[in-house]
This record gives structure tokens, sequence and C-alpha cells, in this order.
């Protein structure tokens, strides 16, 4: 059973305003001003009560490997990941993790982790890690910012490494949505409520979602190197188009194969049957054969982040009108990707194309999207209004 506990739904924050994300899109500047700015991720804020480790319940010291954590369970998921721990449960591997039990059971710390949303991808490997200690060593110890980008490799050219710095900040600042504006969705119902409100409420609570990751995709493009150079037009287009793309993207890195589960960024796994059970049955299996699929494709954040630029500036998208500056663009991030994965990983030579194919899986995934909003139009869902504009559903 899933359960959020929360205020309000979040397109109760934007009512009245229906066509923030495109309105905002057609300033003189294009510059998507009115769009709600994202907080800078980072170590946890202090607070009168201190905030918890999701894991265990100790004392949180910020957050690691995306989640809110204490600096225990952020060792104990390092070490395990790095040397490839397998942990055996003495008590039918169902223990309840807290302060005790994790120094008892490592298979159920290690799986409620992975549950919680840490990220194996957040860890650097063992190069990285020695550059970024000189790298701290040569610059103030005690800068946050050096702490916090991690090292790029040193053949990549001046300007790709640029292009990824730059990149790597906008997907800690705002790629993700906050945790006060995660705390605004719908909640999810008992499971056993069967009832018309309750499946209007899963309904409700996968769509404040989708609009949080909409917003923070929305974000992350404007930091695009150059994306704010192109018609106020084109940059709708390519918003338009690829939203749901980057969406699916991101949370297939999240899937738990074992579990058969996606997770969001609220934390919180998903199954099949909770998407069924809000009315999203088209959508279901595409997602979670395309999440298994890109399991085996080793996608960091940094890769993610230039893969992430490189759907946005599709030239070959319906309505673009500046095909040639836009194609020019996504080459520069191609070239950049190719630059990165040749450097961190010389010896998968085959790893490029792997990659590049899955944007073929993606744009399937958006053609049974579309299905999936004329199923829920034929089924009177209500839609927000934001989403509704976005993928020109009708209202």
């Amino acid at each position: 059973m899933i359960q959020v506990s929360l205020p309000e739904p979040v397109h109760s924050t934007i009512k009245g305003d229906p066509g923030a994300l495109l309105v905002a899109a057609q300033d003189c500047n294009g510059s998507f001003e009115n769009i709600p700015v994202k907080r800078k991720k980072g170590p946890a804020p202090r607070l009168t009560e201190p905030e918890l480790c999701r894991v265990c319940g100790d004392r949180a010291s910020g957050y690691h490997y995306n989640v809110l954590s204490c600096e225990g369970c952020k060792g104990f998921f390092r070490r395990s990941i790095t040397k490839n721990a397998v942990y055996k449960c003495k008590y039918g591997g169902k223990c309840e993790m807290d302060m005790y039990m994790r120094r008892k059971c490592q298979e159920c710390r290690l799986r409620k982790c992975r549950e919680v949303g840490m990220l194996e991808e957040c860890l650097l490997s063992e190069d990285q890690i020695k550059a970024k200690r000189l790298r701290r060593q040569s610059t103030d110890p005690a800068s946050p910012a050096a702490a916090a980008t991690p090292t790029l490799p040193a053949k990549m050219s001046p300007e790709q490494t640029e292009i990824v710095e730059q990149l790597l900040k906008a997907q800690r600042e705002v790629l993700h949505p906050s945790k006060e504006d995660v705390e605004k969705v719908t909640p999810w119902p008992n499971d056993s409520d069967q009832s018309k409100e309750a499946a209007e409420a899963r309904f409700s609570h996968f769509t404040d979602l989708t609009i949080l990751g909409v917003q923070a995709i929305v974000e992350f493009s404007k930091r695009i190197p150059g994306f704010l150079r192109l018609t106020r037009e084109d940059q709708i287009v390519l918003l338009k188009s690829s939203a749901i793309e980057i969406l699916v993207l991101d949370v297939a890195r999240r899937y738990d194969e074992k579990m058969d589960m996606l997770y969001f960024w609220n934390g919180l796994p998903y199954s099949r049957h909770n998407f069924k059970h809000a009315g999203l049955t088209e959508l279901v299996n595409p997602m979670y054969d395309f999440s298994k699929r890109i399991r085996n494709v080793h996608i960091d954040d940094t890769a993610y982040a230039i893969l992430a630029s490189i759907i946005v500036l599709s030239p070959d998208r319906a309505d673009v009108s500046d095909h040639h500056t836009v194609e020019k663009m996504q080459e520069v991030f191609l070239e950049t990707l190719q630059a990165y994965i040749k450097t961190t990983m010389p010896s998968d030579r085959l790893l490029l194309p792997r990659i590049l194919m899955k944007l073929t899986d993606l744009r399937a995934i958006n053609n049974t999207h579309c299905e999936q909003l004329l199923a829920l139009k034929v089924e009177n869902h209500k839609i927000p209004p934001l989403l509704s504009e976005i993928w020109d559903v009708p209202q």
C-alpha cells in the first residue's frame, strides 16, 4: 500500500493559470519566467526538529545518493555497491529497518536503501573520487561547490567539459522536484478502497507527479546551452514533444527489477497494478518493458543529463521551423556524449549505439502516450489544464 500524506494537490497551485507553461514560454526573452524556480539541492536545511534518515530513522546529515540519509547508511550503501556485496537475511527478508536492525540485517538494509530511492548511478568511480580529493586539496576544502561537482574526464575538450558542467549543475538544482513540492501531491488512497473517489485520487496522484516532472524539465531545458536562443515557437514545440520521453527515461533509471516496480521522485515504488488502478492501462507494459531493457545500459548522471538534452533538441519533431539550427545544436551534444563515453568506458565500443537506440524506444512510448491521452479523454478523466495544454488535449 502506498501512502503519501499531503495538504493540497499540486494542480491547485497553478489553478487559474492553465497555460502557465506555454504562456511563460512566450515572453519576449523566451525565459519561461512564470514557471516556479526549483530550489537547489544540497545538505539538509537546519530545522528546529532534525530531519531523519529515510532508511533507518537516525539523524540525517544531508542528501546522499538521491536520498535524505545518515552517514552510516550513506557509507553502507557505497560499500555495498562498490564491492558488489551479496547479503542474506536470517529472518525471512522482512525486517523492519531501524537504528537497531540496521546492524543486524544487511540484506534488508540494502533493500530499504533502494526502496527509498538511493541510486547506484550517483556513486563516483575510484578514479573520480581520487581526482575529486586532489581538486579539494588544490582549492578551498570547505567549498560546497567543489564537493558537489564530479570530476570530468581529462580527454574531453574544454568546450565539452564546460557543457557537461553546466548540465550537471542544472541537473542538481532543477531537474528533480523539491521536497516541498512533492509533499503537495494528492495522497494515494488505500489499495482496498475501490470507490470512484479512490480511483480519481489515484489518477490525480500520478498527474500531480507528472506536473512536477514537466515543470522540472522546463527549468532544465532553459539551462541547456543555446536553447533560449531558439525562437519562442521552436522552444515550445521541443518542450511539448520531448517532456514525456524525458520523464519516462528518468523514472526508468530507478526501476527495481527484483520487485518489478518503478520509483518516482517522491521515493515511493509503484507496481503495474498501481498504474492500472489509476486508469493508465495503455502505458503500463511499454514503460516497464523499457525500464527492464535500459537496466542493461549504463547511464550515469552525466550521460543522462547529456541524453536529456539530445532528446529536447530533436530536429525531426513536427512543427519545428528551424531544423538546421536545432540539428547543429543536437550534434554538439551527440559529440559530447560520444567523447564522455570514450573517456569513461573506452572498452565498451557498442555502448553509444545501445544508448541511442533507446531514443527509438522512447519515441514509441511517446506514441503510446498519445493513445493513452485519447483513452483518458474518452473515459472522461479530468486531465489538469497544464498537461492538457502541453499535450494538446482538447478540454
